[in-house]
């Protein structure tokens, strides 16, 4: 996933930021500035839910709280958001395919 956003001009600042808090799979600054806080999710194309329906209150509060420490331990005063990058694996001779969603949650 990083890969992709670096190809669209994104910069990659961490992968799997981890504190006390929690973890942040990618922290990443988009092209136009703002500061993004990525949480990854794959599953399987037979699954039943799609992959951002995983990203539970429980899981977008321990982002916020992880983000929250990143921003203070970096001292960045920025835009920010929450964004999901939904994964979807290839079947067999395909193309993963990618569903990112900006401002995923706040």
């Amino acid at each position: 996933m990083a890969a992709a956003l670096e190809r669209r001009g994104w910069t990659i600042l961490a992968r799997q930021y981890r504190c006390r808090w929690g973890e942040i799979d990618l922290i990443a600054r988009a092209p136009e500035g703002v500061l993004c806080f990525v949480e990854v999710k794959t599953r399987s194309p037979q699954a039943i839910a799609p992959p951002r329906e995983a990203v539970t209150a429980s899981k977008r509060r321990k982002l916020r709280d992880a983000a929250s420490w990143y921003l203070a331990q970096t001292g960045l005063d920025c835009p920010c958001r929450f964004d999901v990058a939904e994964v979807f694996p290839a079947d067999t001779g395909g193309r993963r395919q990618i569903n990112y969603i900006t401002s995923a949650f706040e």
